[in-house]
């Protein structure tokens, strides 16, 4: 049976509507919390406990309180944590003797977006099948009458004090005379971000800390770098970091303005944990896991250090699965989702921005000296939106193309071409060796599937 509520990352939507309505949101509290039930039993665990966090959208305190009124009744305790992070809700279920974890957030999106996001008691997102069950569940308690009630919710400090605890523990060194400047989007590292670095010894200028609930990610963040850039030079700062709205990814920048992207932090985090030989997977070869949108620079770069590239599809949770697969320690998407396996089971941004200051630290070199021979090559997205979608394999104008494409390209250019698993879109991906070319490439492919679907 086709999915209807949860999602590749949970359940997300307008807040207010349906599928985060009051009586969808209260049901899904009742099913989790039946389910946590069940989970415990099985472990032989006699609390039930769910720990709740949140980021800064103004939708987010009326949502934890309805979801938690369904815990209750389902027998399930909720622990309320506040305003914190994705991967700390994660840090948190995984560490504390939570059966699971739910985190209310729509990451990127804008305020009027946000989601439902579980992880179960080892720190990662609930399996499929579990959600499955869940989702059944969710329709039969919205079937029921009533008009739910909110649960009234007070947040225990200690929660997001222990997982900045753990972060700063993981930090061996002291930032003593170093300045950062940090842009939280308004969101949900807004205040932890800050804390963490001051308490690490820096000299800590923050923007981007001043959440009104309908802020999160406006022009800010990890996906609006200007401001964080133009910052980093105004201050003659050592480095910044940009976190978008969970704090799950991180865009970082060194003192010259140069703009360290999750490509960048894998090549980095990836020399350094095989200099300490911490790089090696299951087969005994050094390598990093990354998605086929990782820019072809990186992996030439890794070529050139005998390190592998080994390419997933688009998601955080199929480099994870493959991490997993394979036993490596690092995989991460261009995006700034970077998973450090030795630390954490999710992208966690805050602790990425520590383990790429902490290698710069460490061997005295810039983040600029650090990637000074990753070549960039140019890079174009083109989404194509179609009526009718048909297997690319049945165009042959459009694998005429991209074979043209690829033959004149050869090994210093790549075309990706496939369907968005979340809209009518086509999305074709084109590198190679100059702007003028990849541009070109790129729209002659997008013409042909246009033509192709409009048949």
């Amino acid at each position: 049976m086709a999915r209807q509520l949860f999602g590749t990352d949970g359940i997300r939507g307008v807040a207010g509507n349906y599928p985060l309505d009051p009586q969808t949101v209260y049901a899904f509290g009742r099913a989790l919390g039946e389910w946590a039930a069940g989970a415990a039993g099985a472990r032989g665990q006699q609390s039930v406990r769910i720990v709740i966090g949140m980021d800064t959208r103004e939708s987010g305190p009326e949502l934890a309180a309805l979801v938690a009124a369904g815990l209750r009744s389902s027998g399930t305790e909720p622990v309320f944590a506040g305003l914190t992070t994705t991967p700390g809700v994660a840090y948190l279920t995984r560490v504390e003797d939570f059966i699971a974890g739910l985190m209310i957030s729509a990451s990127h999106n804008p305020y009027h977006d946000n989601g439902l996001k579980v992880f179960d008691h080892s720190g990662f997102k609930l399996a499929d099948e579990i959600e499955d069950s869940i989702e059944q569940r969710i329709f039969a308690f919205a079937a029921e009458a009533g008009e739910p009630s909110a649960a009234p919710l007070s947040p225990d400090a200690s929660l997001d004090s222990n997982y900045i605890d753990f972060l700063a523990s993981t930090f061996q060194r002291s930032l003593a005379g170093r300045k950062i400047v940090l842009d939280c989007a308004n969101g949900s590292a807004s205040y932890l971000g800050p804390e963490l670095f001051t308490r690490l010894g820096a000299e800590v200028v923050a923007i981007g800390c001043e959440p009104d609930g309908r802020n999160i990610n406006l022009d800010c963040g990890a996906l609006h770098t200007g401001s964080l850039r133009q910052a980093v030079l105004a201050q003659g700062a050592d480095y910044g970091a940009a976190f978008d709205g969970d704090a799950d990814r991180c865009m970082i920048f060194g003192s010259t303005g140069k703009l360290i992207d999750g490509d960048h932090a894998l090549l980095i985090a990836g020399r350094g944990l095989r200099a300490k030989g911490k790089l090696h997977g299951k087969n005994g070869s050094p390598a990093i896991v990354a998605t086929v949108m990782s820019n072809l620079g990186l992996q030439r770069a890794l070529e050139a250090d005998g390190i592998e590239l080994i390419r997933t599809g688009v998601g955080d949770k199929y480099v994870l699965e493959e991490m997993l697969r394979s036993e490596l320690p690092l995989g991460g998407e261009q995006s700034g989702h970077v998973i450090f396996r030795e630390f954490a089971t999710t992208g966690d941004g805050l602790l990425t921005a520590l383990r790429i200051i902490e290698r710069a630290e460490e061997t005295g070199l810039s983040l600029e000296d650090l990637t000074a021979d990753f070549k960039v090559y140019p890079q174009i997205l083109v989404n194509v939106r179609f009526k009718v979608k048909r297997p690319l394999e049945e165009l042959p104008t459009v694998q005429a193309e991209i074979k043209a494409t690829e033959s004149e390209f050869g090994t210093a250019g790549r075309v990706l071409v496939r369907f968005s698993g979340t809209e009518p879109l086509a999305r074709v991906m084109v590198e190679g060796p100059s702007q003028a070319r990849v541009s070109e490439r790129a729209h002659s492919i997008a013409a042909a599937i246009v033509a192709a679907l409009s048949n």
